[in-house]
């Protein structure tokens, strides 16, 4: 059977160890693990059917593949931790939403050790969709392991031989999705406050009809900042790197990275958390954090 290795164990970990665990012998480590309530963490490993590591070292000891699913701020230390680690025949899969400038730096860690470095973009939220969620592979090893990921029930399809490349997608285009998730959000903290906000999705489903301005989309956009802005805000911090490497100033994306840190910021600052929403309604949610 083979053996997986999955670093971070947060939402999207979660989901990949839980859903591969049927198909592959997977082993997870998140730092969290050495942490005073790890036991939690550790015990929804078990639950999940996968075995809760005792180090990094002891992850990848022995895994076929390594799936690094961190935060964007941990994504270039992990790979510089794993490097030494690996031996011939491994792949490190990196999954974190990264400039192509930090995957070359975290491919160039790896390659100077035994692995092989995979550069992976997740070209949707992992729930719903979980293992069907489209992912596209750069590397040199990219068809083999694209084909591997497939095998596993993945949606995975090898898109580059250069690393970079496919990063580069995924933050193009994260400033078009990330920054309709924060216009949304002040548009509509704004529009709420002035009382017109019906008015507003109104002239908004008259100009785009077919995205749901007059249903549910509204409330999906905000929810996403509402609970995974501080994520998304980190992700964006990448996204402008991406940009400025390129000579482009960044502007609009600069300020969604603010946008999306200030709700997560407004709720914590008020203790309300993202459960305290539940189900998500903006309306409620703005007025309740005014």
């Amino acid at each position: 059977m083979l053996r997986i290795a999955i670093v971070g164990f947060g939402e999207a970990g979660q989901i990949y160890a839980q859903d591969l665990a049927g198909a592959a012998n997977v082993r997870v480590w998140d730092k969290k693990f050495l942490s005073p309530h790890a036991e939690h963490l550790r015990g929804l490993a078990g639950q999940t059917g996968v075995q809760p590591a005792a180090s990094l070292a002891d992850a990848l000891d022995g895994a076929d593949i390594v799936l690094s699913l961190v935060t964007a701020s941990s994504a270039l230390e992990v790979a510089e931790q794993a490097a030494p680690l690996l031996r011939t025949g491994q792949l490190f899969l990196d999954f974190n939403s990264v400039a192509p400038g930090t995957r070359r730096a975290a491919a160039a860690a790896i390659i100077a050790g035994a692995g092989e470095y995979l550069d992976v973009a997740v070209m949707a939220p992992v729930p719903p969709k979980r293992l069907a969620t489209p992912l596209l592979i750069g590397g040199p090893a990219a068809p083999r392991a694209a084909d591997t990921l497939t095998a596993l029930g993945c949606n995975a399809r090898a898109a580059s031989e250069r690393i970079g490349d496919v990063s580069a997608i995924k933050m193009c285009r994260s400033v078009m999705i990330k920054g309709l998730e924060a216009l949304t959000t002040e548009c509509l903290s704004a529009a709420r406050q002035y009382g017109v906000e019906e008015a507003v999705l109104a002239s908004l489903h008259a100009s785009f009809p077919s995205l749901g301005w007059n249903d549910q989309l509204p409330h999906y956009l905000i929810s996403r900042v509402a609970e995974h802005g501080l994520r998304r805000a980190e992700e964006m911090g990448e996204v402008v790197k991406t940009l400025q490497d390129v000579g482009v100033a960044a502007v609009m994306s600069h300020a969604t990275q603010q946008v999306q840190a200030a709700l997560p910021a407004k709720m914590a600052e008020q203790g309300v958390r993202y459960s305290d929403f539940q189900p998500f309604v903006w309306q409620a949610a703005t007025d309740r954090l005014r």
